[in-house]
Formats: structure tokens, C-alpha cells, sequence
């Protein structure tokens, strides 16, 4: 039986991740990798984060979407001055922009006439167009594999997604469905209430591993079904 590998909330830490994938020794002839989302923001590369990311999709890995490339979406293939701002000055969409060689006079706008800017970058193009395409969960027999959790009283298939990759509390203390969820979004530390940067094992099936690496805690993989954890510590 292949061994399932979950990782998930990178945020532009190209080195972290390659550090835990020779960790983990992933190997895409006997692994089936899952990566649950947030590829990009606040870290210094997300560029990079995004290559490696086309690269294992090809060799067979399953690649979902996070919120922080919902806002990114947003914020790019819009006029919207609320979706750029919400994106660029609060969610570290600026560290993405600057990974794809743009500089701050490049992405700063004009407040009292908001202007998106032009930003020419045929490698952005392309990952727009990869990152758009993704889906937003994947359903096994055993398993739901989502970005941020599912909606506690809908089946997985019926949640909206922007619930998907969005949600946190209702779905942490209201899930209590029969497949176990593996997830991230929220930080462990956050579910476990203490500074445990750790996989999260929920007693209602659900498991969060989004370690916080960006914020100096560590990037988690979660090997199934032996529940064996990776990580990568700051």
C-alpha cells in the first residue's frame, strides 16, 4: 500500500519544503504526496514554492488550494481595490510579488484613484493560470483532504469553496462526520491551545497540520496511515 504524505501551508519556504520532503524520503514511484494549500505569501519565495509545486503535480502528486491563492486570484485577475489591499498589505501578498522580481514602486497604487498595477511576468501568467485550475478537496473511502475544514452538517460535495478553504471554530468543534478530515489554515498551536507546533489529533476525526512554519513555528508532514509526523523545526 502506497504511503500517504499530507503537507500543507508552506507560505513561500522553498528550503523548509525540500528539507522535509528528503525527511519524510518522498519518492514519487511508491508515495502519493497531498499538498493541502497555501503555496504562497508572507515567506520569501513563493515563486519558487510554486515551481516545485507544478513539478511533483507532474510526477503524480495532488495539489489543493488555499486561501492565501483565493486572495491571491483575487487580487490579480481583478479591479478590485478592496481584493488588492486585503491581499497586498495584509496578507503578504507584497513577499509574492517581490519573489517574481517585482519591486515596491511596481505594486504600490494610488489610494485616492486605485489603479491595479500592470504587472508583466509571463511566469506569474502561468502560475495564475495553474494555481486557478486546482481543485479544492479529494475524498477517499477513509479521508477528506481540504485546505481549511468542511462544513460540520453538508457532505463535502454540497460545501461552497470558499467554505473549503476559508473555514475554522465551526468546523474544529462541530465536525463529527465519519471519515477523518486532514487539514490546515489554522495554526496547531491554535487547536492544541499551547505553543505545540505538532500535528493536531482531533477526538472527532480531524487533523490539523498547519505548523506555522512562516511565523517560526515548523512545516509538518503527516504520513497515513501510520500517522507518522515529519518536520522541519525554524
Amino acid at each position: 500500500m502506497k504511503r500517504i504524505l499530507v503537507i500543507s501551508d508552506i507560505h513561500g519556504e522553498i528550503e523548509k519544503f525540500e528539507q522535509l520532503l528528503e525527511e519524510a524520503q518522498y519518492d514519487a514511484n511508491q508515495d502519493q504526496l497531498i499538498l493541502l494549500g497555501d503555496y504562497v505569501d508572507r515567506g520569501p519565495n513563493a515563486r519558487a514554492v510554486i515551481e516545485k509545486v507544478r513539478e511533483l503535480k507532474k510526477e503524480g502528486a495532488l495539489i489543493l488550494k488555499g486561501n492565501h491563492e483565493d486572495m491571491m486570484i483575487k487580487a490579480l485577475t481583478t479591479n478590485e481595490e478592496r481584493s488588492w489591499n486585503h491581499w497586498v498589505k495584509r496578507n503578504g501578498g507584497d513577499k509574492t510579488l517581490y519573489s517574481y522580481g517585482f519591486v515596491e514602486e511596481d505594486i504600490a497604487v494610488n489610494e485616492k484613484d486605485f489603479q491595479k498595477p500592470i504587472l508583466h511576468s509571463r511566469v506569474l501568467e502561468e502560475h495564475i493560470k495553474f494555481i486557478q485550475e486546482l481543485d479544492h478537496y479529494i475524498e477517499t473511502e477513509e479521508y477528506i483532504f481540504v485546505h481549511a475544514g468542511v462544513e460540520p452538517m453538508k457532505r463535502v460535495s454540497e460545501s461552497e469553496p470558499y467554505t473549503l478553504m476559508w473555514i475554522r471554530n465551526e468546523f474544529h468543534n462541530g465536525y463529527s462526520g465519519e471519515k477523518v478530515v486532514v487539514f490546515g489554515h489554522t495554526e496547531t498551536k491554535t487547536l492544541h491551545g499551547s505553543e505545540d507546533c505538532g500535528v493536531y489529533f482531533g477526538s472527532n476525526r480531524i487533523i490539523g497540520i498547519d505548523g506555522g512554519a512562516v511565523y517560526g513555528g515548523q512545516l509538518n508532514c503527516l504520513e497515513l496511515p501510520s500517522k507518522k509526523v515529519y518536520g522541519i523545526k525554524n
